[in-house]
């Protein structure tokens, strides 16, 4: 009797193993499948595919939650047609520089935008500087306000910005307000809470309170945006919280760069804030008060690029990759997180070793150990093809901005990583001023004290860099 139980229990082990087995070559079968059809880039491909294979369960639920880009949203013409833009001369606009000529080309072909002239921009440093003329923008606002931030905190400065956004809303303003359903905090989102209690329209970007409605952890609105009015806008790296205000000294304070911008770029900024907001809550605005004849006001030529993983799938990469391949002088950017993709990092390489000037500004330490580790395994290629990389001393900088030749400027939301680059909702303008160009180049100029060298990468114990190298590999799963 015994033996025939023992015989009994080892034949439910085999079957158990086999139909385990089966499962998990179904479940490989499919991520194999799936993936072979939709992701373009063959690490990611492969990356995927491999992790299936290797342990079938736990690699298919990394890939149902965030390897599959479920987002269907319908992409918005602009009131400025797209058609419009591509009617414009390609050799002989005015608008813009001849020297540009073949970069506005390309840029105006990839996001179907022209660039607009009459523009005046404005940079503010940290949340000592923007929040204060934000506030006061909010408080003046007569007709409409939009905003939208990746993270919205209930601090002292989130209650603060609350509050004003309350008052306006009863004083008769029309206020909209989208705070991504992830920064703005996942389980509680205080300040849509605040908001909504308030009476003023609030939205959470993709968001769920049922994690198994909640299939978008891997793609956020990144976004810093605010329309006052149709008229002015704020945009750039910054987003809503304490530690933004640096002199008041925070226990961990966060450096930024944030900017205003007036003129008739402001529309194509509020009909990406519309856009975002017909996704959100299902209302078109499309009229006044969102929208307004706007005059020229300033000297720049600006143009927004928005990018995400349904229409404007990639937009910004492209953007950058055009302008490394049309730089003649220099190229100098900062940004919080470096990880880009082989695309990138090759067009820095062969920028640098054709004789262009390329300085990286990086963080020596930000906020997040392992993107710290993987970056420094990703540097050694850039460094031996001549690419200048620098290291910015603490507090965290979280800034993004990017000069070209001393007079294009790249500046907005978007970091130099895949997550910005292929995932997150991201919008950035593009600036041909060489007045902002030159206050970008110093505020840039006075991080590059420490230079990163390739001895410094090679004198790393072998466990750091056995360490920073197989974080590395994690990148294809962002």
């Amino acid at each position: 009797m015994e033996n025939a139980l023992t015989r009994w229990l080892q034949s439910t082990a085999l079957m158990r193993s086999d139909v385990e087995a089966f499962i998990g070559f179904i479940l490989a079968v499919g991520v194999t499948l799936h993936a072979l059809q939709r992701k373009r880039r063959v690490s990611v491909a492969v990356g995927w595919i491999g992790l299936a294979w290797l342990s079938p369960i736990f690699g298919t639920a990394l890939y149902l939650t965030f390897g599959i880009n479920r987002v269907s949203r319908r992409a918005r013409r602009l009131r400025t047609k797209p058609s419009d833009a591509t009617k414009l001369p390609d050799t002989d606009d005015a608008v813009v520089p001849e020297a540009l000529w073949p970069l506005d080309r390309a840029i105006r072909r990839i996001t179907g935008l022209p660039a607009f002239a009459g523009n005046a921009v404005r940079m503010y440093r940290n949340g000592d500087a923007a929040y204060p003329v934000m506030l006061a923008a909010i408080r003046e606002a007569k007709a409409s306000i939009g905003l939208s931030s990746y993270i919205f905190r209930d601090d002292p400065t989130g209650a603060e910005f609350c509050d004003a956004l309350v008052e306006a809303r009863n004083r008769g303003v029309k206020v909209r307000v989208i705070v991504d359903g992830i920064g703005g905090g996942y389980f509680r989102a205080p300040v849509y809470r605040r908001l909504t209690a308030a009476g003023v329209p609030a939205a959470l970007f993709m968001h769920s309170a049922l994690p198994w409605r909640m299939p978008f952890l891997n793609l956020r609105s990144h976004k810093k945006l605010l329309i006052l009015d149709g008229r002015v806008a704020f945009t750039g790296g910054l987003n809503i919280s304490h530690p933004n205000r640096v002199s008041l000294k925070p226990e961990h304070p966060i450096r930024d760069t944030h900017f205003r911008l007036e003129g008739p770029v402001v529309e194509q900024l509020a009909v990406a804030f519309a856009a975002d907001w017909a996704f959100v809550a299902e209302e078109n605005l499309d009229a006044e008060p969102w929208f307004a004849d706007l005059e020229p006001t300033g000297s720049s030529v600006a143009r927004a690029v928005t990018s995400g993983p349904d229409a404007d799938v990639e937009k910004i990469e492209q953007v950058i990759l055009q302008a490394l391949a049309c730089a003649r002088k220099s190229v100098r950017f900062v940004t919080p997180y470096f990880l880009p993709d082989e695309l990138v990092t090759g067009a820095l390489s062969q920028a640098a070793m054709r004789g262009i000037t390329v300085d990286v500004i990086i963080p020596r330490v930000s906020d997040h150990r392992f993107i710290d580790w993987a970056t420094r395994a990703h540097l050694d290629p850039l460094l031996r093809a001549g690419v200048r990389v620098w290291l910015d001393a603490p507090p965290f900088d979280h800034s993004k901005a990017m000069v070209v030749d001393d007079i294009w400027c790249f500046v907005g939301s978007a970091n130099w990583d895949m997550r910005s680059f292929r995932l997150n909702f991201e919008l950035n303008v593009e600036v041909i001023d060489a007045d902002l160009a030159a206050q970008l180049d110093a505020f840039m100029r006075g991080k590059m004290a420490a230079r990163l060298s390739r001895e410094d990468l090679a004198g790393r114990a072998l466990p750091v860099r056995l360490r920073d190298a197989g974080v590395r590999l994690l990148l294809p799963y962002l």
